[in-house]
């Protein structure tokens, strides 16, 4: 598991942090988060949590956990049509090729 809660956070975040992990909660956000890059292919953060309907900020603080354990990567940027901003797009990780991406 990736560090949750900074050094500089205040002893409440590393708290909730540790709730987090310890009720599987952020293992299963993890799982959610993958499933919908893997559903809706080369989505902005904002665009995958407005089609699946999950929160917005919980979405875009999981997807660079899952990029550090391989199981996605960030892709090209693009205008996002919702936020209309140039952001990153997110993809899977095939199956036998997680290996690390220079993007």
């Amino acid at each position: 598991m990736n560090q949750l809660a900074r050094s500089t956070d205040i002893s409440g975040s590393h708290e909730a942090a540790a709730l987090l992990v310890r009720s599987g909660r952020h293992a299963a956000q993890e799982d959610r988060t993958e499933a919908a890059v893997k559903r809706y292919l080369g989505m902005t953060s904002m665009r995958l949590a407005r089609a699946t309907g999950m929160d917005r900020h919980m979405v875009a603080r999981r997807l660079p956990d899952l990029m550090k354990e391989g199981r996605v990567f960030r892709g090209a940027k693009t205008v996002c049509p919702i936020s209309n901003i140039t952001v990153c797009t997110w993809w899977p990780v095939a199956q036998g090729d997680n290996y690390t991406l220079a993007v």
